[in-house]
């Protein structure tokens, strides 16, 4: 009988749904497209959630409009500070990846002010065309090219890009913009776009060989 105690323990705590929806949390953004059953748990567990999380220093943001939640630095007040998710490890971006972002963030506030569609995918070909715009006609096309890769693959580490799936089992050359980058790039400073914009150009021109 007493062998039996410890597996019944880890059992009960194996499906446990608030441990589960925590420990989902802690490894990233959670996505209610995704996961509709995890969702679902989440929202119904909101307030037990926060509660949890709080003690680890953390806080819960849900966006049940767009349909994502995530962690982040309790310290982080205000929609003005806050930042991408708290578990994606806070490293310094360089300025081409910051660049990427701005512009995709852009290409959603544009979509959005359509009405259409809530989905953004965007081809690489299309983001190579909004970049090229802040180069100088001088720039070495195959090494902007392989920057871009690069670039757009770190994106993708970081959650801001999802890659499609390609038909033909080829890589995909489409991107998905997720929703969430509008929390990591605010509205406030969407609104100082073309003067931040103007400066990413005058930087461009000045590390360009």
């Amino acid at each position: 009988m007493s062998n039996d105690e410890p597996n019944d323990g880890q059992a009960g705590q194996a499906t446990d749904p608030l441990g589960q929806v925590a420990v989902r949390l802690l490894r990233g953004v959670v996505f209610r497209d995704r996961n509709p059953v995890l969702w679902e748990e989440l929202i119904g567990l909101r307030a037990r959630v926060m509660d949890y999380v709080a003690v680890l220093g953390l806080e819960l943001i849900i966006d049940e409009s767009e349909g994502y939640a995530y962690l982040q630095s309790g310290d982080d007040e205000g929609e003005g500070n806050r930042t991408a998710p708290r578990l994606l490890p806070r490293r310094p971006l360089s300025f081409n990846v910051s660049l990427l972002l701005a512009l995709l963030r852009k290409k959603l506030a544009e979509q959005d002010a359509t009405g259409g569609e809530t989905r953004l995918v965007i081809g690489r070909d299309e983001i190579a065309e909004l970049v090229r715009v802040f180069l100088p006609e001088s720039s070495n096309e195959a090494r902007m090219t392989d920057r871009l890769d690069a670039d757009l693959n770190r994106i993708v580490e970081l959650g801001f890009l999802r890659r499609m799936k390609a038909q033909d089992g080829a890589r995909s050359r489409e991107f998905e913009v997720q929703r969430f980058l509008k929390a990591f790039v605010d509205a406030q400073w969407l609104t100082e776009f073309n003067s931040r914009l103007a400066a990413y150009r005058s930087e461009l021109e000045r590390s360009s060989p």
